[in-house]
């Protein structure tokens, strides 16, 4: 469900003031966050970003082709290793 128009994107207050931060100092560090749910601005793009899934942090590059996206699309939350080796039903 899309978030309503006249509001914008739902970036989280943190993220929001970290990002002005470096952006006026001009420097690039890694930000940690939780909130998988925020949108990629604009303003973000050059800048890592590290994301939970659950487990730990993965470091994410903001791109152009990134912006509208939500964080936690590029942070996969569950890895699959394989189908089990006797496994009579994946060979159909």
């Amino acid at each position: 469900m899309a978030h309503v128009l006249r509001k914008g994107p739902f970036v989280a207050t943190h993220l929001i003031r970290r990002i002005q931060n470096l952006n006026v100092r001009k420097e690039k560090k890694i930000i940690v966050t939780w909130s998988r749910a925020s949108a990629i601005v604009p303003m973000m793009i050059g800048h890592t970003i590290a994301v939970y899934n659950g487990q730990d942090h993965l470091p994410i590059y903001i791109t152009d082709r990134m912006v509208g996206h939500k964080l936690g699309e590029f942070v996969p939350t569950r890895s699959f290793r394989g189908h089990a080796k006797n496994d009579k039903r994946s060979r159909r």
